[in-house]
């Protein structure tokens, strides 16, 4: 018995030894004996990522907030662009602008009105001079008249007068020849007319002008302009949006009044035209204005129409005082057609002025003559350019200057 335990603690202890014999050689594997280098380089793997905890401190006891306790954090402004609390500044209002005096504008303008004119002036100044005036050539002083747009019977006139005065004169020097043909030119013209637009009524009330014309004249755009003719002269005005039937007519007149300060008066696209003059006027009169211009619909597709609409807004626009000046607007490029169409407004209304647009682009300002001639009341304003101050009043003498030249 003894002797078997004895066995057993024998083989116990030899196993223990085994075991740690095992375990150191283990040991030693991990830690291989360094090599000499190689030519092929051997590949370090990356160090391990740190464990969650790994770093993180030991916890400290403090006492637990609320969420009432809690403050939310400020959010401090950043430098490159600054928190305000101002509510966004209004948009500027536009910069009213001071019109040119109207004073002698059209002298200044000459310059533009001769380069398109004086091409008549200086056809019958070249025919004048010749030695003999034979039945040929005053056919060709009748016909460049004819092509300038004077009209028949004035151009008749003034070949019947110049021959008469060029067979009294005689002996003709350039100088006489100059100063006879402007003086016809000028009785042509007329000298003797009343060019003033009508801006004071008489009355408490505002004067009250109607612009109409064919869409196409320059009609709105002249009604925006004589406002600034208006302004220069002192006076403070009302304008009436009251073509409804073009698309942009009232945004493009509003344009013009804030530029010198006019109010305008408008309504909804296609509204009653009527309607929209008749609280113009209404507005003139509540703010003591001077004049109310009425920018009327240019539309021509039937006498019939235009007369019922236009008829319509002198009726209504009468309620509050009478027309004090209905100004026709004309295209002076469009020549005999433009009498066509001065002929069927002036059947619909009673016209008591006309503006011709476009005369420093066309070499027929014999259509002054003409016009005045077919409708009897005067050529008031003439438009020379699309800047906003060249529409000047029309003068005789400087116009017939710019026709001869010097």
């Amino acid at each position: 018995m003894e002797i078997v335990i004895l066995a057993v603690v024998i083989a116990v202890v030899v196993v223990g030894a085994i075991g740690g014999l095992v375990v150191g050689s283990r040991k030693k594997k991990q830690l291989p004996e360094a090599k000499a280098p190689s030519a092929t380089p051997t590949i370090t793997a990356p160090p391990a990522e740190p464990h969650v905890g790994d770093e993180a401190e030991t916890p400290r006891d403090e006492a637990r907030r609320t969420i009432e306790e809690v403050d939310l954090p400020v959010a401090e402004p950043s430098a490159s662009a600054p928190v305000t609390t101002e509510e966004p500044a209004a948009p500027p209002a536009p910069e009213i602008e001071t019109p040119e005096p109207t004073a002698g504008r059209l002298v200044r303008l000459r310059t533009r009105l001769s380069r398109s004119q004086n091409a008549l002036g200086k056809g019958l100044l070249t025919l004048l001079s010749r030695e003999h005036l034979d039945e040929d050539t005053w056919e060709e002083i009748e016909d460049t008249l004819l092509t300038a747009d004077v009209g028949v019977a004035p151009a008749q006139e003034l070949v019947e007068r110049l021959r008469e005065r060029v067979r009294v004169l005689g002996t003709r020097t350039p100088e006489d020849l100059r100063a006879l043909l402007r003086e016809e030119l000028l009785t042509l013209v007329g000298t003797d007319l009343d060019r003033t637009v009508k801006t004071e009524s008489g009355l408490e009330t505002p004067a009250i002008v109607m612009v109409v014309g064919v869409n196409g004249t320059g009609k709105t755009t002249t009604t925006g302009k004589l406002a600034r003719v208006l302004v220069a002269d002192g006076r403070s005005v009302v304008l009436g949006a009251a073509d409804t039937f073009r698309a942009a007519a009232a945004d493009q007149l509003q344009t013009w009044g804030e530029r010198v300060g006019a109010r305008t008066v408008r309504g909804p696209e296609g509204g009653d035209p009527a309607s929209i003059a008749f609280d113009a006027v209404k507005e003139g009169i509540a703010e003591g204005a001077d004049v109310v211009l009425v920018d009327t619909a240019g539309r021509l597709h039937t006498k019939t129409g235009l007369m019922d609409e236009l008829g319509k807004v002198k009726r209504v626009v009468e309620k509050h005082a009478p027309l004090d000046e209905v100004l026709l607007v004309l295209d002076a490029t469009t020549g005999q057609n433009g009498l066509v169409q001065a002929r069927v407004f002036a059947e619909v209304v009673d016209i008591t002025g006309i503006v011709l647009t476009k005369l420093d682009g066309t070499a027929k300002g014999g259509i002054v003559v003409a016009v005045q001639r077919e409708l009897g009341v005067p050529v008031k304003l003439i438009g020379l350019g699309e800047g906003a101050d060249d529409l000047a009043p029309f003068e005789p003498e400087a116009f017939v200057d710019a026709l001869i030249g010097d």
